[in-house]
This record gives C-alpha cells, structure tokens and sequence, in this order.
C-alpha cells in the first residue's frame, strides 16, 4: 500500500501532543492516505486521550518500556509500508515531511538532519553530539550530518532487516543509521529546522555514554577493523617502546659490554611487560581479522526482512 504511516512515540507530552497531530494533518492532506498513530509509552499524565481526541490511531504500553520499543509497537502495528517517525513534543516540523517522502523513492532511508536555518540544540548538548558524530563518522566512513534524528523516513522492510539489532531505548536511531551506513545502503540526509521542544526534556547525561558504547558496539559487528586495528596498533607500539626502553637501560648496566656480549650473557634484557604488550597487539589485530571476517560473510547473507 503506498499510504504512509506516521509513527509518534510519547511518554508524558499531554501540553504538545494535539498541536502536533494538527500540523501533521495540515501537512499530510495533500500527501495522499496517511495515518497518525501514537503510541503511549506509560504516559503518567493525559497524553493518550488528547491524542484520541485528536484523531490519532493510540496504542498504549502499561508502563514506560523506552523510546525504541514504542517505536517497534508502532511500525509493527502500521498499515502502510512507508513510515515516518517523528516525536511528540513539538521539535520537528511536519512541513518537511513531504520532501522526506519524495526522497525516499530513491533511496532506503532520509534522515532529517538538523542543520536547516533554525536549529535550537542546547549549547551544553553540542559538544557530546559532536563528539558521537565523529565517531559516528569514523566507524561509517560516511559523511553523517546527523546521526540520531528522531525525523526520518523509510520502509518497514528496512526495520524488518534490522529488527534484531535495534534497541528499546533512545538509541533506535543511531542504531539504524550506522547500521545502513556500515552496510553501504543509501542513506540521504536532508536539513531541517529544529524547534525548542515543548515540556521537558528526557535525555540525561548518561546518554551520552550510552551511545558511545553504542557507536563501539556496532562498529565490531559491522566494521571491527576499525576499532580492533588501531587498538593492535596502540599495544604494539607500547611494547617496542618499553623493549627500547629496557634495551637502553641494559647497555646502561653492562658495564661497557657491547649488545651481543650483553645479549650472549644471558642477563635479562627485555622485560615481561613488552612482550605480553607486543603478544596482546599481535592477538587483537588476530581478532579484529577473524570478526571482520564474519561481518563480511554475514552482509554478503543478510536477513530477509520476514517477521
């Protein structure tokens, strides 16, 4: 079916959620079939009934289960192929929307990054999120404007792919963005404006440390290389630089022998922290070719996208 459905997660956004089912519906008019479905994620206040009221398809989870897992209820509970994700305190403009869709007939997913004229991140937020982009960007090899959107489009078989690695907490998005990127999909990110939210804010300091254990995670099973050769790299270039450090402190203490004399004497020259280095180098650049190895026959047979 080519309607599209717009997927809209909320836990407690009562003041917010019926202004942005009203602009979702201006917007959408002239987009053909389309339907709204909100899914309440333990809301302890009124938000499910302002969304019914305000004709929105709701289903509720009896209690908080996390920003992904609302988003699985929801795309799994879709009646069209297409979907739209969009959160429900206000931040994103729905009159984007329609370039998203238009979009998405060339590509597998468009990621409304936040870089339009009007983007209101807090500035305490911007240099965590720079921090994960780079990495983010890193572990892809792609240019990523914007790795964690909560505005995007694609197709439910792309979730379907996906469905196993993907986490019921605010990492949804980074998630299946590195992992179309590390898979070479195409991925379009187009600007958008980003507004002051509306209520308070659920992210928390730690989320920033989740989603660089995240950012990890999924790099060893899409691109270890990337993390396991440089740390190969870094205990190597330990150990022969504390074997060079033990060989100079041992023709310091030979009393005038030459190398060969001091090697043939049997004196201890090289300590057991340089070579348990060099061997822990050695073994890590072994594990990184061994788990690139299997990412690579496991992307030649990815899943099928069946339930």
């Amino acid at each position: 079916m080519h309607g599209v459905s717009v997927i809209i997660p909320a836990c407690d956004e009562e003041e917010s959620i019926a202004g942005v089912l009203a602009e979702l519906r201006g917007v959408l008019e002239d987009c053909g079939e389309y339907e709204l479905v909100v899914v309440d994620d333990g809301s302890t206040d009124m938000t499910a009934r302002a969304a019914s009221e305000a004709g929105a398809r709701v289903m509720a989870h009896a209690s908080n289960r996390g920003y992904g897992a609302a988003l699985k209820t929801g795309i799994r509970a879709a009646r069209y192929d297409r979907i739209v994700i969009t959160d429900a305190d206000g931040t994103y403009p729905a009159s984007f929307i329609p370039g998203l869709l238009a979009s998405l007939e060339e590509c597998d997913m468009v990621v409304g990054a936040r870089t339009g004229g009007q983007v209101h991140i807090p500035l305490v937020r911007r240099p965590g999120k720079w921090i994960l982009r780079t990495l983010t960007q890193y572990v892809t090899g792609s240019s990523v404007p914007d790795f964690n959107s909560g505005l995007r489009a694609f197709q439910r078989s792309l979730f379907l792919q996906y469905r196993h690695l993907l986490p019921d907490k605010f990492s949804f998005t980074t998630t299946i963005t590195v992992a179309c990127l590390c898979d070479g999909l195409r991925v379009k990110f187009l600007p958008i404006d980003y507004r002051p939210r509306v209520g308070r804010s659920k992210m928390r300091a730690v989320n920033f440390f989740i989603f660089i254990g995240l950012v990890l995670r999924l790099s060893t099973l899409f691109r270890p290389l990337r993390i396991f050769m440089p740390a190969s790299l870094v205990c190597s270039a330990a150990g022969f630089v504390k074997m060079g450090l033990d060989i100079v402190v041992a023709m310091k203490n030979s009393g005038g022998m030459s190398f060969w004399q001091v090697l043939l004497s049997g004196r201890e020259i090289v300590s057991t922290t340089s070579i348990v280095l060099i061997m822990a180098g050695l073994q890590i650049a072994l594990v990184g070719l061994l788990a690139e190895a299997i990412a690579n026959r496991s992307a030649a047979h990815p899943t099928d996208g069946r339930e």
